[in-house]
C-alpha cells in the first residue's frame, strides 16, 4: 500500500500502483469525470501514471490553471499531427501551453501558411480529437531517439535531444503520432471540443536573432464550442479596446520610425492625461511625507555595475555612451534606483531623521527586441513613478504597510476593483539568481507576508518571482475582460543599502543600514495608461478624460452664448471645449460619442432663453435642460464619488 495526501491535509492509503484517476475515483465518480491532469510530489503527471511511493497529490479539472496547461499543451500535440498530415515534410519543434491556449513553432520549409489555411488546419485538428485517442508516455534511450529524429532530419530535436541526459527522454504518442514530450496531457483527445487557430507569426529559433527563423501557429481550444464562441467574443471586444486603436483614435500618443521603434510620442490630449495622473499621485505622495528629487537620464557605468543592473542586465541596455575622456562611459539609465541611493548618500543621516521617502517620475531606457516591443506596453524609452524608501528596520512593517494603502488608493480611484495580492519570494533551487545573503532574504520576504496578512490582503505566494535584489509584492488586477495584469509593486530590498554603504547613526551612536524600499503604484507610466485604455475602453474617469464636456450650437448665432457657457465651465474648472462647426447637431453628437466625451450640451435658442443647457451624457441619456450651476453640480459629485482624499 502507499500512503497518498490529498491537498485538504487528509492522508488516505491506496494499493502501490493506483493512477490518479483511481484516486478520483474513490473520492468521487464526478471527479473522475472530470479531473484531466495531477500533479504528484511537485512533478506534473498523467492521469493514468501508477504510483508507487508515498506522496502528495494533486487532481486537476478544466477549472484549474494547471489543468488548462495540460489541455492546451495535448492540443498542441493535435495541432502538430495535423500539421504533418497536412504539410508533408515539415520539422516540428516546440509547441508550449501559454497563458491562452498554445503555439506551435514549425519549420514549414517550402510550404507557406496563411490566414486562409486555419479552417482546413482546424478541421483537420478536430477530425483526430474525435477520434478519442489516448495520450501515451514511454521512456527512450537517447540514442533511440536522436536516430529517429536524424532519419527525419528534424536538427532542432536532434539539437533538444543532445542536451538531455540518457534515461530522462520521454516520447509522447497518440494515434499515428509521436513528439519529444516531458508530459503533462489529458487522457485523450476526445476531450477537446472545439479548435480554433488564432494567428501566426515569425520566431527565430530558440529566441535568437541568428538562428533559422520558425513560423510560430497559434491556437487555442476548449472542451466545449460555447466556451469557444465566448472566448471569441472576447477577443473582438479586446480588439476595440486595443490600446493602440484608442490612443490613436482618441490622439493620446502616436509613434514614429524617424523617432524609433518603442519610443512614443505623447500628443497634446495625452500628455495632459499624463499631467493629472502625476498630479494625482504628487498630491497622494505629498501627504504621505514623500520628497520629490530628479535625476539625470544618464549614468556612470560604474554606478550600475555597483548596484548589480549591469550585471543582470547589461546585455538589454543600449550601447554605451563614450565622451571624449578615454575609458570613460555612461549608460542610458535602465533603473532609477541607483540614482537614488545617491541622492540618500548626499549626507549623513540620524536614526531621527528617518525614514526618507524620495520620489521621481524617471524616464528609464531599455532596449527591448523589436519583436518583443508593442504599444505601450513594451517600449523602450518609459517613466516609472518611482519611490524609494529609506527607513530602519523596526519602521519597514509600518512603512510597508502604508505603501499598500497608497497603492489601494491609487487603483480604487481609476476602477481597477479586482484584484489580488501576489507576493514574490526566492526561488530556493536557484540561489545564484540573487545578490545578498540568506538572512536578509528571509528578513524581506517575512516583512512582506506578514505586512499582506495584515492588511488583509487576499495574496498568493509565487516562488522564483522576486527581483534579484529582494522579495516584492505585486498587484494582479483583472480589467473588465477579465484579463490579469500586474499593476503596482512593493519590493524590500536589503542589498542595495549594503552594496552603496548607506548608514544612519543609530541611538546608539553607531553607525547601522538602513532597509529600502521600492514603490511603484502606477509601475510605468506607458504600460499604465495602456491597460486603463483597456480597462474603460477609453471611457476614463470624469476626473481624469482630457475633455469633460463638448458644447453644441444648434446653429451659427448661437455661437455667442456658447462662449458665454464655456467661460463659465472653465471658471468652475471643468474642462470643454466648442464644437463651432457648420455641421448638424446630429453628426457633433455621433463625433462626440466616437470621442467618449461625457457629457454633451446642446445650446439653442431655447437654452439661451433660460440660460440652460441641454445635457446629454455620452452613451445616450438625456438628463433635460439644466441650469449651469446645477451641471457644475452635477460633476463636482460624480468626480467626488470616484476620487476620493488620500
Amino acid at each position: 500500500m502507499i500512503k497518498i495526501t490529498l491537498p485538504d491535509g487528509s492522508i488516505k492509503e491506496f494499493a502501490n500502483g493506483s493512477t490518479p484517476l483511481d484516486i478520483a475515483k474513490s473520492i468521487s465518480e464526478g471527479l473522475a469525470r472530470n479531473v484531466i491532469s495531477a500533479k504528484f510530489n511537485d512533478t506534473v503527471v498523467e492521469t493514468v501514471t501508477p504510483l508507487t511511493e508515498d506522496g502528495a497529490l494533486v487532481l486537476y479539472t478544466w477549472n484549474d490553471k494547471e489543468g488548462k496547461k495540460a489541455f492546451w499543451h495535448s492540443s498542441s500535440h493535435i495541432v502538430a499531427q495535423a500539421l504533418e498530415e497536412l504539410y508533408p515534410g515539415i520539422k516540428l519543434t516546440i509547441g508550449p501551453a501559454i497563458e491562452n491556449g498554445f503555439y506551435y513553432d514549425v519549420d514549414f520549409g517550402a510550404h507557406s501558411i496563411s490566414e486562409k489555411d486555419f479552417p482546413a488546419i482546424e478541421k483537420k485538428a478536430l477530425e483526430i480529437a474525435r477520434g478519442k485517442h489516448d495520450f501515451k508516455m514511454r521512456p527512450i534511450s537517447k540514442a533511440e531517439a536522436l536516430s529517429l529524429y536524424k532519419s527525419q532530419g528534424n536538427d532542432y530535436k536532434v539539437e533538444l535531444i543532445e542536451n538531455l541526459e540518457d534515461g530522462t527522454i520521454t516520447f509522447c504518442d497518440h494515434d499515428t503520432f509521436t513528439d519529444l514530450c516531458r508530459g503533462g496531457h489529458i487522457p485523450n483527445t476526445g476531450i477537446v471540443k472545439a479548435i480554433k487557430i488564432l494567428n501566426v507569426a515569425g520566431a527565430y529559433w530558440r529566441g535568437d536573432e541568428k538562428n533559422p527563423q520558425l513560423t510560430r501557429v497559434y491556437g487555442i481550444s476548449f472542451p466545449k464550442q460555447k466556451e469557444l464562441t465566448e472566448y471569441l467574443a472576447l477577443i473582438e471586444e479586446a480588439k476595440q479596446r486595443d490600446h493602440r486603436k484608442l490612443g490613436k483614435e482618441l490622439e493620446l500618443f502616436a509613434f514614429s520610425q524617424k523617432v524609433g521603434q518603442g519610443l512614443p510620442l505623447w500628443l497634446p490630449k495625452g500628455a495632459a492625461l499624463r499631467e493629472r495622473l502625476e498630479n494625482f499621485l504628487k498630491k497622494a505622495q505629498k501627504k504621505a511625507g514623500y520628497e520629490m528629487v530628479v535625476s539625470p537620464h544618464i549614468g556612470q557605468k560604474e554606478l550600475y555595475v555597483t548596484s548589480g543592473h549591469y550585471e543582470k542586465y547589461g546585455a538589454d541596455s543600449f550601447q554605451p555612451i563614450h565622451t571624449p575622456k578615454e575609458d570613460e562611459e555612461f549608460l542610458l539609465k535602465p533603473m532609477n534606483c541607483p540614482h537614488h541611493c545617491e541622492i540618500y548618500n548626499v549626507r549623513p543621516y540620524s536614526y531621527r531623521e528617518l525614514p526618507k521617502r524620495y520620489a521621481e517620475f524617471g524616464t528609464v531606457y531599455r532596449y527591448e527586441q523589436s519583436g518583443e516591443l508593442h504599444g505601450l506596453t513594451r517600449v523602450r524609452g518609459f517613466t516609472q513613478d518611482d519611490a524609494h524608501i529609506f527607513c530602519t528596520p523596526d519602521q519597514l512593517d509600518q512603512e510597508f504597510k502604508n505603501v499598500i494603502d497608497l497603492s489601494l488608493y491609487v487603483l480604487g480611484s481609476l476602477g481597477f476593483e479586482n484584484f489580488t495580492a501576489q507576493v514574490s519570494v526566492r526561488d530556493l533551487s536557484t540561489p545564484e539568481k540573487y545578490i545578498g545573503t540568506v538572512e536578509n532574504w528571509e528578513k524581506a520576504e517575512n516583512a512582506i507576508i506578514n505586512a499582506a496578512k495584515e492588511k488583509g490582503l487576499d495574496f498568493i505566494i509565487e516562488q522564483g518571482e522576486a527581483a534579484f535584489y529582494g522579495p516584492k509584492l505585486d498587484f494582479m488586477v483583472k480589467d473588465a475582460l477579465g484579463r490579469q495584469w500586474q499593476l503596482g509593486t512593493i519590493q524590500v530590498d536589503y542589498n542595495l543599502p549594503e552594496r552603496f554603504d548607506l548608514t544612519y547613526k543609530g541611538s546608539d551612536n553607531e553607525l547601522h543600514r538602513p532597509v529600502m524600499i521600492h514603490r511603484a503604484p502606477f509601475g510605468s507610466m506607458e504600460r499604465f495608461i495602456a491597460l486603463l485604455l483597456e480597462h474603460t475602453g477609453g471611457n476614463f474617469p470624469l476626473w481624469l478624460i482630457p475633455e469633460q464636456a463638448i458644447v453644441l450650437p444648434v446653429s451659427e448665432k448661437h455661437e455667442k452664448y456658447a462662449e458665454k457657457v464655456l467661460k463659465s465651465l472653465e471658471n468652475d474648472e471643468i474642462r470643454a471645449l466648442v464644437d463651432a462647426r457648420n455641421e448638424t447637431v446630429g453628426k457633433k453628437i455621433r463625433e462626440a460619442e466616437m470621442n467618449k466625451i461625457p457629457f454633451m450640451l446642446i445650446v439653442g435658442e431655447n437654452e439661451e432663453a433660460s440660460n440652460t443647457i441641454s445635457v446629454r451624457r455620452h452613451g445616450g441619456e438625456d438628463l433635460g435642460s439644466i441650469s449651469l450651476e446645477q451641471f457644475s453640480d452635477l460633476v463636482t459629485k460624480e468626480i467626488n464619488s470616484t476620487l476620493k482624499s488620500f
